[in-house]
């Protein structure tokens, strides 16, 4: 992308209703609110919500200047068990897309978690469409996304794309995509980092009864929770200082952070500028310490990978 990208990103899979129903009014709001306060990137999927999520904001962009935002969206995955990286699928995803968006130009397309799908697929037809797309002026650039990172390093390296988004791991807990995204913006590839919070993990109320986390982990991050709250302090607060503040020094361009509220941006637009009180975020880094960097990958739990 040509502009600066804002080191917050609003993520719009909650605008699809995912974790509980939002209004259009709301989405209207919070997507208003994000580009007032500078926010200009935007990252959503036809997954999320099942397509919800893509209306929602298309219609939240409605009168928006298309120079205002940079605008993020994904092919290959459609529903929880459903993935399909073929060329066909790919073109008709896009021209879907972009109706639902009520845009012509998609600033980068992506690769829906490309670890459940068929490499096969994903490496002679998905991503030569893309770049195909690309030539054409279609797309600004090729993106893939997903959970896991050796993969993610492969494929980005070897079919030269523009961007890789990965979640959940570069959080307080498991800090592992540092080292790769300084690798890959090595390789001139913008990384984005999902999900600070580890999918609920990093919060006072502990994480869905879905999370594949391992159990050990869910227990040091209550009891970081805990140590926390004692301390007056909120551990979601700190872990997204911690993800915002340390973002550009491990080497990751943006931080794509769900919102559907105004009150959310405006709690994240905080962490991103109040500065990490030391003693309590070393109380928090000793309770994880021991389940540091120990992802469902490295230690299943709840049925392992989310999305297998």
């Amino acid at each position: 992308m040509s502009r600066k990208i804002s080191p917050l990103a609003l993520g719009g899979a909650s605008l699809g209703g995912v974790y509980h129903p939002v209004p259009q009014a709301q989405a209207d709001a919070v997507v208003a609110a994000a580009l007032d306060a500078g926010v200009n990137l935007i990252d959503v999927a036809p997954y999320y919500g099942l397509t919800k999520a893509e209306t929602a904001l298309g219609v939240a962009l409605r009168g928006v200047p298309r120079d205002a935002y940079g605008l993020m969206t994904k092919i290959g995955r459609y529903g929880d068990k459903a993935w399909d990286f073929s060329r066909e699928a790919t073109l008709r995803s896009l021209d879907d897309s972009r109706a639902r968006l009520g845009v012509e130009f998609i600033d980068v397309l992506q690769c829906h978690d490309i670890e459940h799908g068929d490499r096969r697929q994903l490496v002679d037809e998905a991503l030569p469409t893309l770049r195909a797309l690309k030539a054409q002026g279609a797309i600004g650039q090729v993106g893939i996304t997903g959970y896991d990172l050796a993969l993610l390093e492969e494929i980005a390296v070897a079919e030269q794309v523009d961007t890789v988004m990965a979640y959940c791991t570069y959080t307080l807990q498991d800090q592992r995509l540092g080292e790769v995204a300084q690798r890959l913006a090595a390789h001139g590839i913008t990384v984005f980092n999902a999900s600070p919070l580890g999918m609920g993990l990093l919060t006072a109320g502990g994480p869905p009864d879905w999370h594949p986390g391992h159990e050990s982990v869910h227990a040091a991050a209550a009891e970081a929770a805990r140590r926390c709250t004692e301390l007056g302090a909120d551990l979601s607060f700190v872990a997204l200082q911690f993800a915002l503040q340390t973002a550009d020094e491990a080497g990751i361009a943006s931080t794509v952070i769900g919102m559907s509220k105004p009150e959310n941006l405006r709690q994240n637009l905080k962490a991103l500028t109040t500065p990490i009180d030391p003693a309590v975020l070393a109380v928090v880094q000793a309770a994880l310490a021991p389940v540091r960097d120990l992802g469902w990958d490295v230690l299943p739990g709840n049925g392992g990978k989310a999305g297998a």
